[in-house]
């Protein structure tokens, strides 16, 4: 059986001794400064660990009790009730000038539909603007409403905008609803062409949409003109 060459290279010895050397000359050099960085790193994470445990998620419990009568004023659909609570049970404003986003980004979302029934619409595109969930439904929603909003407002221009981003957010049938919307906006704007493609869109990316319905009405008048 063949022996196996192995190649003995003194400059590599060397050099891998030199490297261990010069590592243990760093650890006997650095080994208290080495010892008290890891310590604090520890530390750091020890109270991250307890200020979440003992801090922040009992203060979110606590927002999300304080939230429980305001959300079942928003699903009855009474807003001023859900907005500005009752005397009894907090509403969406205080909750959320007294937890913020402990709260969860939802108050933001409802909050900002309460002003939009209410006809405040600056404030509801205020909380709107705040409003960070993940949720691609609500989030494409919050969009739309803000661009309620703003129609509110008279802008029809920063309307549109809002509708746009909407509808590239949306993913479900509920997209329909703000492409007319956006056509409408757009009519408005004088933006005939782009009104129309708004609505082509829903008659055939939609065809099974409440919007479908009448949208050749809406097709037929840009025609039309």
């Amino acid at each position: 059986m063949a022996k196996k060459n192995v190649n003995h290279n003194p400059e590599n010895n060397q050099a891998v001794g030199e490297a261990v050397s010069g590592l243990e000359q760093f650890l006997k050099k650095n080994g208290n400064l080495l010892s008290t960085i890891v310590l604090v790193i520890l530390i750091a994470v020890c109270a991250i660990l307890a200020l979440n445990r003992w801090v922040l998620k009992p203060a979110q419990q606590e927002a999300r009790a304080a939230a429980a009568g305001a959300d079942r004023y928003f699903e009855a659909a009474a807003y001023e009730q859900a907005l500005n609570g009752d005397g009894n049970v907090l509403g969406l404003a205080d909750i959320i000038s007294q937890y913020g986003k402990k709260a969860g980004a939802g108050v933001y979302f409802q909050a900002g539909v309460c002003q939009l029934q209410l006809k405040n619409y600056a404030e509801a595109i205020e909380y709107l603007k705040k409003y960070n969930g993940k949720d691609k439904i609500l989030k494409a929603r919050a969009l739309s409403c803000m661009g309620d909003a703003y129609v509110g407002l008279g802008d029809n221009a920063a309307a549109l905008a809002a509708y746009k981003s909407a509808i590239k957010t949306s993913d479900t049938a509920l997209t329909a609803a703000y492409l007319l919307k956006a056509g409408i906006a757009a009519e408005d704007l004088g933006l005939k062409d782009e009104a129309l493609g708004f609505y082509n869109d829903i008659k055939v990316k939609y065809p099974n949409s409440i919007e479908s319905l009448d949208i050749d009405k809406y097709i037929s008048r840009i025609n039309a003109e």
